[in-house]
């Protein structure tokens, strides 16, 4: 058997695996120990061994828990419930106002957890009934929290970056400074676009009645508080990183100790919130080391067959793509895979072959990073089995039908593939903010 049908084969086996139910850390690591037994022997051993190894040396992997546990504490907590209480009494009386404050909610609960499950999770339960309630547009509102929640594995600190970088063999802190602009940058066109639909089609949002609104001026300066709390650990977290005062981890280890406070000043970390929030960060963080552990053994396998090698001399000599063409390929191998796949999965088959690919084709595997998770966002999204479609339907209100989350999606989708169009002509866009930071000295 040549080495292009091992690895056809070994891709294969994964996917099957994959579609049939199966965990993705079991299942990439089956194959890879299956495919290095039959491949080295009983040698072969020293592949998972050598992986484990260089996972746990990894230094940044500790960012990983420390993250979590940090959204995961101010979640908990119910400082995003206040979060939301501000944005309706300050941007109630705008057209589309509470749309607009939910895109921004999204930004700041992706800047404490790096997951898109918990903005989703937040704008479902919480944004959605509010905006229901005040007779917002269900189909709209659906879309605007769908898009919001998916600046999570973008915005740092994005725990799809930390495994990227890990696959990849990039430092996490460029990956996630390069992800700063362009998240914004979504966001800024999303609320763009929320801006002018209300404009045109008024009826789509009403503005918050006086009397909700009627509050004395004080007491609304007491609900601005609660965006002081996210904006200081997001400064003491990432500012401090950006200014050099601390490393990568220290700002992680600083985080989490400052949501920690946080929860305490509030009054609301009690013995439960502490419980479900170290089980879940324990339960996040074991899955993700789990699968890099598998996806570093994968990645090894890979290597040694030259399967890199052989998808460049198929793409450029055979094919005769330029490079530009190969990269329109593998995002749209993306867009594929991500109706059946979510992220990680996506990551951990293509990684291996893409990144290395992407480095001989002269192109910055930085940039590559955002154009990934870009991709990733718009692939979570398209229907008709869309990764984020059934976990909004498993989470809505009653009244949001499947066909309500197909249409509400589809304006969305169009604004972040513009952004991505924007990124890959001017890739700056995305390394401006890392280039400035690590090599001002």
């Amino acid at each position: 058997m040549s080495y292009e049908a091992i690895a056809i084969v070994m891709s294969g086996g994964m996917l099957v695996m994959l579609l049939t139910g199966q965990r993705i850390f079991a299942a990439i690591g089956f194959v890879s120990a299956a495919a290095a037994l039959g491949l080295y022997g009983t040698g072969a051993i020293e592949l998972p061994f050598n992986a484990a190894f260089k996972l746990f040396n990894w230094y940044p992997m500790l960012t990983l828990p420390l993250f979590v546990y940090m959204g995961y504490i101010l979640s908990e907590s119910g400082i995003a419930d206040d979060l939301y209480g501000m944005f309706h009494v300050w941007f109630g009386n705008l057209r589309g106002g509470l749309a607009i404050g939910t895109i921004g909610l999204m930004v700041v609960i992706s800047a404490m957890n790096g997951l898109s499950v918990a903005g989703m999770a937040i704008g479902a339960t919480i944004a959605l009934p509010e905006m229901l309630r005040r007779n917002y547009d269900k189909v709209m509102i659906t879309g605007v929290v769908q898009a919001g929640s998916s600046l999570g594995i973008l915005v740092p600190p994005s725990v799809v970056l930390v495994l990227y970088g890990m696959i990849a063999r990039q430092p996490v802190g460029r990956l996630w400074l390069a992800g700063v602009v362009p998240g914004l940058m979504m966001a800024g066109l999303f609320i763009i676009y929320i801006v002018i639909r209300c404009k045109l089609q008024p009826h789509l949002a009403p503005i918050v009645s006086k009397e909700e609104l009627d509050m004395p001026f004080t007491e609304k300066l007491k609900l601005l508080k609660a965006g002081i709390i996210p904006f200081l650990i997001f400064f003491f977290m990432t500012g401090l990183f950006i200014m050099g005062v601390t490393s990568l981890v220290e700002s992680s280890a600083v985080g989490a100790t400052a949501a920690t406070i946080a929860a305490i000043a509030k009054g609301t970390l009690t013995r439960k919130v502490i419980e479900e929030s170290i089980r879940k960060t324990l339960g996040i963080s074991c899955m993700f080391m789990w699968i890099i552990l598998a996806a570093l053994c994968f990645g090894a396998v890979f290597d040694g067959l030259g399967a890199v090698k052989a998808l460049e001399s198929l793409f450029i000599t055979r094919w005769e793509l330029t490079p530009w063409q190969v990269l329109i390929m593998m995002q749209l191998s993306y867009i594929v895979m991500g109706m059946f796949l979510d992220d990680t999965a996506m990551l951990v088959i293509v990684a291996p072959l893409y990144v290395p690919l992407i480095v001989s084709l002269g192109f910055n595997p930085i940039w590559y990073g955002i154009l990934y998770t870009i991709t990733c966002q718009i692939a979570y999204m398209t229907p008709p089995f869309g990764y984020n479609l059934f976990l909004m339907r498993a989470m809505a209100p009653p009244e949001i039908t499947l066909k309500d989350i197909y249409i509400s999606i589809i304006p969305f989708v169009l604004v972040m593939i513009f952004a991505l169009l924007l990124i890959i002509i001017f890739p700056q866009i995305a390394l401006w903010l890392p280039d400035l930071v690590y090599n001002r000295g």
